[in-house]
Parts: C-alpha cells; structure tokens; sequence
C-alpha cells in the first residue's frame, strides 16, 4: 500500500488513500478483480440513483409506479434492492424519469 505523505505529529495513525486501498485490496484499475469490484458499486448504487431521479422528477412511489403500470409496494422495493431487475425493467424506469439507459459490453480481460 502506497502511504500517503501526511502525517500527523505524534499520532501512530498514516492517512491513506481511499484508491491506494482500492487498489490492494480489489487490484489495479482494468484487472478482473478491480472491474468485478467497480460492476459490484455500480448494481449497489442502482437503486439509489433510481430515488434520487424520481425525486428530482418531483414524484413520488406511487406516481412512478402508476406510468410504469405497477404497484407503490414494487418502486419502493426496486428503490431498496434492484439486485434482480431486468434491463427492460431499468429501461422503463429511467424511461418513465425521462434518463436514458446505456450499457457497456467489453471483452474480458484474458487471465495468465
């Protein structure tokens, strides 16, 4: 782990890059382990970006759920967990909180 330069005088703690850690823990940027991680963050942060659309579109659950034709009970649970949508559904979604929806298809890195 690369230490970062700051130090605190008599203090026993390093301070330490959050990316220097990154990188140990989950490997270099582009390594398969590193881009599993990122994909990882990206499914985590899913449902809270889908609130905050929905916010900034001044809807509520219900309102959301009523141009996509389902029930308050499946946004709010989609807002908690989208471990297990679609892609049509992420389409719909975003669609209906007028975002567009692009996805990224690369070869995987060949492993040694």
């Amino acid at each position: 782990m690369k230490a970062n330069s700051t130090f605190y005088k008599d203090s026993p703690l390093q301070l330490v890059a959050f990316n220097d850690v990154e990188d140990e823990l989950f490997g270099a940027p582009g390594t398969p382990d590193r881009n599993e991680y990122e994909a990882r963050i990206a499914l985590e942060l899913l449902p809270q970006s889908i609130r905050e659309y929905r916010l900034r579109n001044h809807l509520t659950q219900d309102e959301l759920g009523q141009r996509l034709g389902v029930q308050k009970s499946q946004i709010s649970k989609l807002e908690r967990n989208a471990s297990n949508v679609t892609i049509d559904t992420l389409r719909r979604v975003f669609k209906a909180l007028n975002m567009e929806v692009k996805i990224l298809l690369q070869p995987a890195v060949p492993q040694a």
